[in-house]
Order: C-alpha cells, then sequence, then structure tokens
C-alpha cells in the first residue's frame, strides 16, 4: 500500500532564483502541473539546460515513488532500501525539496514516533551479544509474535510489525522504531510490550539488556559487527574523517523522538527551538560516564563523540538561525546542506555500493546535464568555484572523463533516484535531523522511564503553540557563540553548566515548566511522563551522576553493577 503526500506549489515553497556561489543558478517554473528545473551557468559558452519533464510516477518492484495527479507525492511505505524506484529521468532539484516538503500535514495528523536502542549482552558474562544469539533472538521474537523478517542475503538483519520496525546498529545495538502514534499512552504502551516481547525471549536465552548510553565496559575490538552491508562502508571510513566514528557506531544507544509539522514556517520553528534545547535534553538525559571500565570525565560521552566524528555531518546547524533560513526556501537550504555531504552508498541489486568520498551534488548536476563536453565542462567550473565541494580538480576531471564516456563510477549509466536521497538523508547526523519530519537526537539512551521521558519532553515543547512560542522568544537572542558553548560544555558538566547570569539547571526549570504546560494544554493527561526529568531538575542529579554515585560507593568501583542496575 502506498501513502499519498501532497506538495505544495513552486509558488509556495520557494520563487526565487537561487544564486549559488559559483553562480550556479536554478530557477523553478511550473508545466503542465509539474514543476521543471532549468539550470544554466553564466558563462555564455557553457549553456545547458534539462528538459522539460511530463508528469511522472516512477515504478520498481511494488515500490511507487514520484508524481502522480495534479501536485500529489507518492512514496512507497516499504522500507526504502527494500525496494528500489528506477526512473528514466534524472532528480531535480525539485523533486529532492518536494520531498521534504511532503511531510507537512494538519495539526490533527501529527503523531509522535519513538525510536530507542539498547545494548544487548550475556547475563553470564556480560559479553556482548554476538551475532549469532541476535540472530536467535530476532527468529524467536518472529516466530512467538508475528513478526515479519527482514533480510540482507542470508542473514536476518530486523523484523517488521505494521509501522513498527526492530532493527540493529553496527554493534548489535537493538532498535525499536516505533509506529507513529497520537498519544504518549500508546507510545509508552508500545515501548512496554517491545520490552515484554524482547525479555520474553531474551531471558530464555541468558540475554539481557542494558539501558545507557555508551558501553560501560567493552572495548571496540570486543563488539561484534552486524552484517549489514553500509556498515561495512561506514567502518572504513569513518576513522578517516573524525576520532571517535567507530565510537559512535559500535558503543553508543541514544532515545530520539519524531516529529511532524504542518508547513515550511511551522518546521522552521520547531527546527530552530530543537536546536537550541538539545543541549538541555543532552544534560537531562546525560547517562553515559563509563568507558572500559572506569569514568571518562564526561555525564554524557555519546554526546561529546558526535563533536568529532565527522564534522560534515554532524552538529548544530548554525545556518538554520540565520535570517536567510526564515526568509527564503528553508526546504531547499537544507537540500543544500545534505547534498554538500559526502556520500557512503548507493543500494543496487540488495547490496550497497561504496561511494565514499563522492558528491551527491555532483552525481546529480552530472546526470542533470547533456552529454555533451561543454555541459562537463560546466559541472567542472561549477564545483571548482565551490568551496565546499568534496572532490579535488583532479578527481572531478576523472569523474568528468568517466562520465563523458559512460562509465560514471562506481554505478556507470545510473540516474539517483528518490530511494538514494532519502538513503543519503539517513547517514546525515546533525543534533536536530530533517526528513518528511523532525528527529530530535541529543539524549542518551537510558531506562525504561526516561524512553517516555523524552517524547513527553519534546511534545510539550513543540507540539503546544503557546510553548513553542515561548521558546522561541527564550532563545531568540541566544548568539552562536552561546548555543556553541552550550553544545561543547553540557556534555561533561550538565545541568551545572554556566549560562549567562545562571546555569543550565534554571533553563531547564523553565523548559520543563513549558512542556508541563503544553502536555496539559493537549488534554491527554499526559504531564505524569515528564516526573523522572522533573526530578532530575529537582535534586540537579542526572542519571549519569547517579552511576558515578554507586561507582565510587556501594560499587567499589566496578562498572559491572551497572548491568543489573540499568537491566530491562
Amino acid at each position: 500500500m502506498a501513502l499519498t503526500f501532497h506538495i505544495v506549489p513552486s509558488s509556495q515553497i520557494c520563487s526565487e532564483i537561487v544564486q549559488f556561489r559559483s553562480d550556479y543558478s536554478v530557477k523553478f517554473g511550473m508545466v503542465n502541473h509539474v514543476e521543471a528545473v532549468k539550470m544554466k551557468l553564466k558563462f555564455p559558452s557553457f549553456m545547458s539546460s534539462c528538459p522539460t519533464r511530463d508528469p511522472l510516477c516512477l515504478h520498481g518492484g511494488g515500490a511507487t515513488i514520484g508524481f502522480k495527479g495534479r501536485g500529489q507525492f507518492t512514496v512507497s511505505a516499504s522500507p526504502p532500501t527494500e525496494e528500489m524506484a528506477i526512473t528514466a529521468e534524472p532528480l531535480t532539484k525539485e523533486d529532492l525539496v518536494g520531498y521534504l516538503a511532503s511531510g507537512c500535514k494538519p495539526k490533527e495528523k501529527w503523531r509522535i514516533g519513538t525510536e530507542h536502542e539498547k545494548f544487548g549482552f550475556e547475563i553470564e558474562t556480560l559479553r556482548p551479544m554476538t551475532y549469532d544469539q541476535i540472530a536467535e533472538l530476532l527468529n524467536s521474537i518472529a516466530e512467538r509474535f508475528d513478526w515479519e523478517k527482514v533480510m540482507e542475503g542470508d542473514h536476518i538483519i530486523g523484523l517488521k510489525q505494521g509501522k513498527q520496525r526492530i532493527s540493529l546498529e553496527p554493534g548489535g545495538q537493538f532498535e525499536l522504531s516505533g509506529a507513529p502514534l497520537e498519544t504518549l499512552h500508546q507510545t509508552c504502551a508500545e515501548v512496554n510490550s517491545h520490552l515484554y516481547q524482547v525479555k520474553a525471549v531474551a531471558e530464555e536465552m541468558g540475554i539481557g539488556f542494558l539501558g545507557i548510553g555508551f558501553q560501560p565496559k567493552w572495548r571496540i575490538k570486543d563488539i561484534p559487527m552486524m552484517p549489514k552491508g553500509r556498515y561495512v562502508i561506514m567502518r572504513n571510513y569513518m576513522p578517516k574523517v573524525g576520532s571517535y566514528g567507530l565510537d559512535v557506531m559500535f558503543r553508543t544507544c541514544t532515545v530520539q523522538v519524531n516529529l511532524d509539522f504542518s508547513s515550511e514556517a511551522d518546521m522552521i520553528r520547531k527546527f530552530r527551538a530543537g536546536l537550541a534545547l538539545q543541549p538541555i535534553a543532552t544534560a537531562l538525559f546525560a547517562n553515559s560516564p563509563f568507558t572500559e571500565g572506569k569514568p571518562n570525565g564526561y555525564l554524557s560521552i555519546r554526546s561529546h563523540m558526535w563533536s568529532d566524528t565527522d564534522n560534515n555531518r554532524t552538529g548544530i546547524l548554525p545556518f538554520v538561525f540565520d535570517e536567510t533560513f526564515g526568509l527564503k526556501c528553508r526546504f531547499e537550504q537544507y537540500v543544500d546542506y545534505a547534498l554538500d555531504a559526502p556520500m557512503y552508498f548507493v543500494y543496487r541489486n540488495k547490496k550497497y555500493i561504496d561511494c565514499t568520498g563522492m558528491s551527491f551534488r555532483v552525481w546529480t548536476y552530472l546526470l542533470l546535464s547533456s552529454n555533451s563536453i561543454h555541459s562537463s565542462f560546466s559541472v567542472l567550473l561549477y564545483c571548482i568555484h565551490r568551496e565546499s565541494c568534496v572532490c579535488s580538480i583532479i578527481q572531478l576531471i576523472v569523474v568528468l572523463q568517466d562520465f563523458m564516456a559512460g562509465k560514471l563510477p562506481p554505478i556507470p549509466g545510473e540516474f539517483p533516484n528518490l530511494n538514494d536521497w532519502e538513503n543519503h538523508l539517513t547517514t546525515i547526523f546533525p543534533e536536530v535531523r530533517l526528513k518528511r519530519y523532525l528527529e530530535m537526537r541529543g539524549a542518551d539512551g537510558g531506562p525504561w522511564r526516561m524512553l517516555c521521558a523524552l517524547p513527553a519532553f519534546w511534545v510539550g515543547l513543540l507540539y503546544d503553540d503557546d510553548s513553542l512560542q515561548s521558546v522561541m522568544d527564550m532563545t531568540v537572542d541566544w548568539t552562536p557563540q552561546e548555543r556553541q558553548m552550550l553544545r561543547s560544555n553540557v556534555p561533561k558538566t550538565g545541568l551545572r553548566t554556566p549560562f549567562r547570569d545562571g546555569f543550565v539547571k534554571h533553563l531547564a526549570e523553565d523548559v520543563i515548566k513549558l512542556a508541563k504546560e503544553g502536555l496539559e494544554r493537549r488534554g491527554f493527561k499526559e504531564t505524569g511522563f515528564l516526573n523522572a526529568v522533573t526530578d532530575v531538575v529537582r535534586t540537579v542529579v542526572t542519571p549519569a551522576e547517579m552511576l558515578l554515585e554507586m561507582y565510587n560507593g556501594k560499587w567499589g568501583q566496578s562498572t559491572d553493577p551497572v548491568f543489573e542496575e540499568l537491566l530491562y
């Protein structure tokens, strides 16, 4: 079954000419109710344009992705990597913008999607689960509780049931991606049901699950890698671009909530509020103070490690707070950011193909241009003039030579499609991530009560107009330096981080008050889910500090008891 979304016409999304640093311009217009892109370089000798397209619907193995009817955008309800859309014509930038814009929906259709990860371990030895144990666990859950298996080759890598998904992170972290639900009561019931099912099988196997933000005992070499092709590519690439990429892949767990928006204007307000307050969430949910059996000097080492994982795809996105982001096309500016993030892979014939170091932007523009020497030189000039281009001039010349020979590596003759775009968006990791919804990504994984508190925190703030406006008023004069200071310091000092004439504790008190008021106005009696974080602020003791107190006290400076303390 396909899900149908509506795209706002270009006059409402972005009507102006977008001027790039290289003087590359993109102009939008309407042709037969389908927007067409015309691009040209302002160098008279190098003119090229993309032909006008008729209304288009792209099909591939049962998936439907593309344009259908007047202003409708249809995408498959299946995971993007299971079925691939095949297109006979190249994507335009408007397709990428339209993909994000298709997430707009009226308030009555807003939903809450919660995702959380946890570490599986052998109760007797505390060692991480092996893949064979994980495969047995997944197969047993599927058979006992009627989940459908998700395979990659001969390996089971996940489960799906309705709109819920169970998946594996690189080091075997067990993740539930919950269904989009209307209330926090439904969200918490979903968490309870999931944990019941997992525990019912895991306990018979001598397996437990740990709710914490960073693996407290084991080294990277002690953790098995899951048999997923994308993780092989990421494992090989991560050490080239940052110090902590492998740690983030194999030794971290998070909880996040995915929330809807009604329009571009609503999206930008929530985007700014989410980015500004993400350090507050990091402080409240800080729960990763140990590394390899000892305190690591941080309350949230997980959050700190994201600061040196890959700066091309992480961080607090300063451009979101620029005035131009509020005046121009917001979706398009995020598309520009995503296009400049280097690629990891593409998915073809049920395999991941290494594209690390390549640019989605360059790939798209190469294929948008007509197959001529002039067009190729146009792309070369465009990329040379872009300061953020990830390819060197020599690499570009090689790519262009292969392109003109019909051998664009590593997938000659292939057009990028919307599945490629959707997959690419999943490889970008800012503190708030934009897809067809907004992902709040700043919190450590934790015990059950915190799994329910995180969506309550953000729903109360962002799904109520009054609370959201109060957040905007509170944060509007925060400087870029102050936002970065919070992002850098909170992982170490948490609620005790100084801010202006007070501390983050005082910000957190105000924010939780707004979240509670927002939940009260929703009318679903959901404020009780905030009790866990209310206690954190009241005592000024984060979950990490509670663990450190026990480590230095009754645990006798051992981290082994944490496996029992935070056992689900």
